[in-house]
């Protein structure tokens, strides 16, 4: 229910504040006053969209609050446009909310009817959907739905399956060209970094054993016989001589001392160097072993260009394709197989609500029939369902049918029944519409109707008929009607007036809330009485 409605800056609306009732509130007002723009205003509040301009001129923002109740909950709603850069924002009982949010409580606060309805109700899907409103067990819908979701979801991961399968089908002699060689080399992980590795110290060690060869050339000379070694011997003997000389001895015994240590030292030094040392390399290749290796690793690393890293991985991506490939066959026939007992499920299903949906359609119909009488319409008025068949599955073997309901009338004797935008006027459109809404067994029963103009192309004795429809459908839930017809106004238990003020060359539109004189004044205008 709608209990508060105020609106700021819109439009031709500085500030308007409306306190609604139960039953049935009437809005009246000449034609261009300003009806219009409460109803946009009650749209845009719940989600519709409106555009920078139909902020009022020289203001920062419009905004439009209302307070709204559903059973004992209490939702205020306000929304703000602003004028600058025509974005706006969502208020729900004080914090800021989103667009989303606020239009999934559309539906359980109002329910529009004009012609906006008017279009949906010649649409086929609408119409469907008001036959299922009938089924008695609604649970088979849901059921249907999961079957279905269930069935595409199935049918997708078919499609997938097969694509993959076409792809990899087409490729698989590239993939096992490359299995084959990389299985040839059959790399392994970290394995080029280990034979570097090795690679740097087998190279070291020949480093050393090439320093150490070129100290013993020193020493010895290139055959053998010259070199350090030979020279020290040769001083030796020169010393030798020299210290026997007792005249010179005495010059030469401390450099024939210090010869002799070097001749030890040299000694020492050619011990070492035909020692070299052999530190334990752990491996069992031979330096041209590793070499070998690097290469085949090398040039299996061209020819698919990738690292061994990006080779090892490609080597498990083409063994599962591989595998992929030798098992989808099984894959698929176990999707076959559910797609057999998922379409024996479905086709079960539908059996079900097709029957389900006869009778709905035929019990609908009656009823709508009686309604359209009480309307005005022919006692003659005829509406037929029409069962259209659709196959859900279009991509399986085995069909499965669906009854979709498409609504046929005849509203005089003597026409041949035809779907609605055939034949159906405005007026028609209108009253067919207030019988449907008649009888709808909505789930959202507190919200609020907002008719507008549904009375349109309606006169004389029909119209005391929808009028008398209207305040039937009133006594059981709030109701807004925007009317041109006295006949209808004078049913609503509060009246408000929309008029259009030119203030300063400025145009206002106001909406009072009428007392029971003024009530009969505007009652009277509106029936052409002076």
């Amino acid at each position: 229910m709608l209990e508060y409605l105020r609106i700021r800056d819109l439009a031709l609306i500085d500030d308007t504040e409306l306190d609604f009732i139960d039953g049935m509130n009437v809005l009246t007002g000449e034609t261009g006053a300003g009806k219009t723009f409460i109803l946009k205003a009650i749209q845009f509040l719940l989600g519709e969209k409106l555009n920078a301009d139909m902020v009022r001129k020289g203001k920062e923002k419009a905004q439009v609050e209302a307070i709204f109740y559903l059973g004992e909950t209490e939702y205020t709603i306000r929304r703000e446009l602003i004028a600058e850069t025509g974005r706006s924002r969502f208020f729900l009982n004080g914090n800021v909310s989103s667009q989303d949010a606020i239009k999934e409580l559309r539906p359980l606060l109002i329910l529009h009817v004009g012609q906006h309805g008017q279009q949906r109700l010649l649409q086929p899907t609408f119409q469907a959907n008001l036959i299922d409103d009938f089924l008695e067990d609604k649970k088979i819908l849901l059921q249907k739905e999961e079957i279905v979701k269930e069935f595409k979801n199935l049918t997708h991961e078919k499609k997938v399956l097969l694509q993959k399968i076409e792809t990899l089908t087409d490729k698989r002699e590239l993939l096992e060209l490359q299995q084959t060689e990389i299985e040839k080399v059959n790399p392994e992980e970290n394995e080029e970094e280990n034979l570097e590795a090795l690679r740097s110290q087998f190279k070291s060690m020949e480093h050393i054993q090439a320093s150490y060869d070129e100290g013993l050339e020193i020493l010895y000379g290139n055959d053998g016989n010259g070199g350090l070694i030979n020279l020290v011997s040769q001083l030796e003997r020169v010393l030798s001589h020299l210290t026997k000389d007792s005249e010179i001895e005495h010059n030469m015994d401390t450099a024939y001392e210090a010869l002799l240590n070097f001749q030890e030292e040299i000694k020492e030094l050619s011990s070492r160097f035909r020692n070299v040392p052999n530190p334990e390399i752990d491996s069992d290749m031979s330096l041209n072993d590793i070499e070998s290796r690097l290469y085949q690793l090398a040039q299996l690393k061209r020819k698919l260009g990738r690292s061994i890293k990006q080779i090892l991985a490609l080597k498990e991506e083409v063994s599962e394709n591989l595998s992929f490939l030798d098992a989808c066959n099984l894959d698929i026939l176990n999707i076959d197989k559910k797609e057999k007992e998922l379409t024996h499920t479905l086709q079960k299903c539908l059996e079900k609500l097709n029957v389900e949906r006869e009778k709905a359609a035929k019990s609908f119909c009656s009823s709508l029939e009686k309604e359209l009488k009480g309307l005005g319409f022919s006692e003659k008025v005829q509406v037929i369902p029409e069962f259209i068949e659709h196959n859900i599955n279009n991509e399986g073997k085995e069909p499965c049918i669906e009854k979709i309901v498409k609504l046929l009338w005849a509203p005089n004797p003597g026409q041949n029944p035809q779907p609605l935008d055939k034949i159906a006027s405005g007026g028609e459109l209108s009253r067919f519409l207030l019988a449907v809404i008649g009888l709808q067994q909505s789930q959202y029963e507190d919200a609020t109707l907002i008719f507008d103009e549904v009375d349109a192309g309606v006169g004389g004795i029909t119209l005391n008929r929808v009028a008398e429809r209207l305040s039937a459908l009133a006594e059981k839930r709030q109701m807004l009607l925007i009317t041109h017809w006295p006949q209808l106004a004078a049913r609503g238990k509060n009246h408000f007036k929309i008029t259009k003020e030119f203030i300063n060359d400025e145009t206002y539109s106001r909406c009072v809330r009428l007392s029971k004189n003024e009530r009969e004044k505007e009652l009277e205008r509106m029936a052409g009485k002076e």
